[in-house]
């Protein structure tokens, strides 16, 4: 089972080019994808290896040596030997998402799965794959050094204590190995202990995509949010969606500002051509109030787009960054 996201379709064409014919294991991909692109993955996948790939068919059976992608718009689930496209709640923003993949393949063959975590920006992935080994899978995860986009290798390192870590170009033998019942190549595990429950009292909040209540919860000892329809968020995701919504909601109120002051200083028009004077003085200095309080919200929004309302993955890479330069 493999999951990739930004920078997940050159690495994806490594992986399966170094894929041996005879594996003996189905593979299946998940690719995040715009709902409405046209997928051609399969097709690249199909030219770049040896073996056979897909775009995966409603009740398709998993058969040895074939992989399967999932297509745009749809979840890609494991049950009973077969796959089933769905398209119940995103999760983590996204449909395909890659922890529906893991989540239903760890309930549906238990330790006879193999999770791998390639290049992608937040944490999609880290959540499904804490359950395939909590299940008694294998895991492996691209190097975060050499990935084109590191958010997501990190975060399944930090979050689960995964038995391989290797550059692309070692990613298929390693699943080879693996599959035959083989250890991974020796030194390149996490050291990290499995993590430890979420300490404190849980956090209720709203679902950016219909509302509804988030309940907080752990699955694996990863810490997710899940509202009553079945949207989860993994913490990366749900924060920078959060921000999404803080600033549309101050770009609302200061459009609302804006109208308020315009309206008011129109009716002040209006009253002193009537002669209105003190009604006049009344709509000007409300008009002002909202002038001004519109450029509160202004410059609020200006400090908070440096600030609080940085996408958690962007201020990651700075520090990624700032790490590396302090190192050189």
């Amino acid at each position: 089972m493999i999951g990739a996201s930004a920078g997940g379709v050159e690495v994806l064409t490594r992986v399966v080019k170094g894929l041996p014919v005879d594996l003996r294991a189905a593979i299946c991909i998940v690719l995040h994808i715009a709902p409405g692109s046209p997928s051609m993955l399969a097709h690249i996948l199909g030219r770049a290896g040896q073996l056979p790939c897909r775009p995966a068919r409603d009740g398709e059976r998993l058969r040895p040596g074939v992989i399967l992608v999932a297509p745009p718009d749809h979840h890609l689930v494991v049950e009973d030997g077969h796959v089933r496209l769905t398209v119940g709640p995103r999760e983590n923003g996204h449909r395909p998402a890659i922890d529906v993949l893991f989540r239903s393949a760890a309930a549906a063959l238990d330790s006879r799965v193999v999770g791998v975590v390639l290049s992608g920006t937040r944490d999609d992935g880290s959540a499904g794959l804490a359950v395939i080994k909590a299940s008694g899978g294998a895991t492996i995860v691209q190097d975060p050094k050499e990935a084109m986009y590191a958010g997501m290798p990190a975060s399944a390192i930090a979050n689960v204590a995964v038995d391989a870590i290797v550059p692309s170009e070692l990613v298929a033998s390693t699943i080879a190995a693996m599959v035959k019942g083989e250890d991974p190549p020796p030194g390149n595990g996490s050291d990290d202990p499995d993590p430890d429950p979420p300490e404190g009292e849980p956090v209720n909040a709203v679902c950016p995509e219909c509302g509804g209540v988030l309940t907080e919860r752990a699955e694996a000892g990863v810490l997710q949010w899940e509202c009553r329809v079945g949207h989860r968020y993994s913490p990366d995701t749900l924060i920078d969606a959060q921000a999404d919504s803080v600033e549309g909601a101050l770009w609302a109120a200061l459009r609302a500002l804006a109208d308020r002051s315009a309206m008011l200083g129109r009716m002040a028009q209006q009253a002193e051509k009537r002669g209105q004077q003190r009604s006049a003085r009344r709509f000007r200095r409300q008009s002002q109030s909202a002038a001004d309080q519109a450029e509160i919200v202004r410059q609020a929004l200006a400090g908070a787009a440096g600030t609080t309302l940085r996408r958690v993955s962007d201020t990651d890479e700075e520090d990624h960054t700032a790490e590396e330069e302090g190192a050189a």
